[in-house]
């Protein structure tokens, strides 16, 4: 039986931080492309969307963030995501990075985006081919290889989660 997941907008501080925890966990610990925190200037314009694990359905408590994902739009209609991360014990189905991806970009398109792009680990390719997105081109970042990746948003319909409002967070 699939565990119960959620894919949801980051609302609360307590949630946050534990969405943090897991990309320093997977990004600096686990994979090193960062040394003490994967956190840069995107963060502060950037929604986080986690992947939440409900042990006990029903219940806020006992809920864990097990996935991470951040969008962010870098011009009018051009959105970008990012941080994509599933923890390890929660990676083999391939639930949680697709609910990730798809809130990540209906939730866009919901809100005006024209265009979705994400700059991916080589060995993820073949995954977000699977799942409608496309290669554009090669790119070294962190000096590991990545390819800029597009989604195909008629494969992704709008979502209706409201957009918040600018100083509505709680970072």
């Amino acid at each position: 039986m699939t565990p119960p997941y959620s894919f949801e907008l980051v609302q609360s501080r307590e949630t946050y931080l534990a969405y943090l925890r897991l990309r320093r966990a997977i990004f600096c610990d686990e994979q090193g492309l960062f040394k003490a925190t994967d956190e840069d200037e995107r963060d502060a314009a950037a929604f986080a969307i986690a992947a939440v694990h409900a042990m006990h359905p029903g219940a806020r408590e006992g809920e864990e963030v097990v996935g991470t994902v951040r969008i962010y739009e870098a011009e009018p209609g051009l959105w970008y995501g990012g941080r994509l991360g599933v923890a390890r014990a929660h990676r083999k189905q391939g639930v949680v990075g697709r609910g990730l991806v798809h809130k990540a970009v209906t939730t866009a398109h919901g809100w005006g985006c024209q265009r979705f792009l994400a700059l991916v680990q080589v060995a993820n390719v073949p995954f977000f081919e699977s799942i409608h997105w496309r290669s554009l081109e090669e790119r070294s970042y962190r000096d590991h290889p990545h390819h800029l990746m597009q989604a195909d948003l008629e494969s992704y319909p709008p979502g209706d989660e409201p957009r918040p409002q600018p100083g509505q967070g709680f970072r």
